[in-house]
């Protein structure tokens, strides 16, 4: 199996067992998981109606660039890098793109 291809499976693994455990029956606020393999994009957000507010928040966004795997977006205290280290993906081949690329080179994670 191809890079790219291998981190797109590990990558959708890791947040359907995410979504899976976050869901709660009675809730509202819908925890969803939108894919798009063809553009290398990967999703989870919470949406619904509470106390006639929208709630509309992605939780966190992935791509697959360079046969790279970048977290775009992380607005949770959830460690969801470690989950995805499980796989032995070299820490190179990671890259927290939510830091400036000045501040990347300090978190021991791919630069670019």
């Amino acid at each position: 199996m191809d890079k790219k291809l291998k981190y797109q499976q590990i990558v959708r693994n890791v947040l359907e067992d995410f979504v899976q455990t976050r869901q709660h029956p009675t809730s509202p606020i819908a925890t969803q998981l939108l894919i798009d393999v063809e553009h290398n994009h990967f999703q989870v957000l919470r949406s619904g109606w509470k106390n006639g507010q929208q709630v509309f928040n992605v939780i966190f966004h992935f791509e697959i660039i360079d046969d790279k795997i970048w977290l775009q977006r992380n607005v949770s205290d959830y460690d969801i890098v470690a989950d995805i280290e499980e796989f032995d993906i070299p820490k190179q081949d990671i890259v927290l793109g939510f830091h400036s690329p000045i501040m990347r080179q300090h978190s021991g994670y791919g630069v670019a």
